[in-house]
């Protein structure tokens, strides 16, 4: 179930990042509040992923597939631009986070 607390964590992890940005474009105070509730959420589900995972290995998979998730929704949202050098460096990111999944104690 930890891991599947974690899943939706990282997604939630997303949601919250490029929500900032979509709060940012509004202005409003409404606007202002997704990310803040998101905040929250994310932080409880991480946290509840982190009792039957160890933290390191939680807070590895949620950056690096949060890290990779916000750039993804920016070239899709926000039609933000990508080199092939990062494409490769994202691509090393989901390799160590497929690893650490796989040689996870937990």
């Amino acid at each position: 179930m930890g891991w599947i607390i974690l899943a939706i964590a990282v997604f939630t992890e997303i949601s919250w990042a490029l929500s900032l940005k979509w709060a940012a474009t509004l202005g409003t105070w409404q606007a202002s509040a997704v990310p803040v509730t998101l905040s929250f959420v994310n932080m409880a589900l991480l946290a509840f992923a982190m009792r039957e995972i160890s933290a390191g290995t939680a807070y590895a998979i949620w950056t690096g597939l949060g890290a990779v998730g916000v750039i993804i929704g920016g070239i899709v949202f926000f039609g933000e631009k990508v080199s092939a050098v990062q494409i490769g460096f994202m691509a090393l990111i989901v390799v160590g986070v497929v690893g650490t999944k796989l040689f996870a104690a937990s």
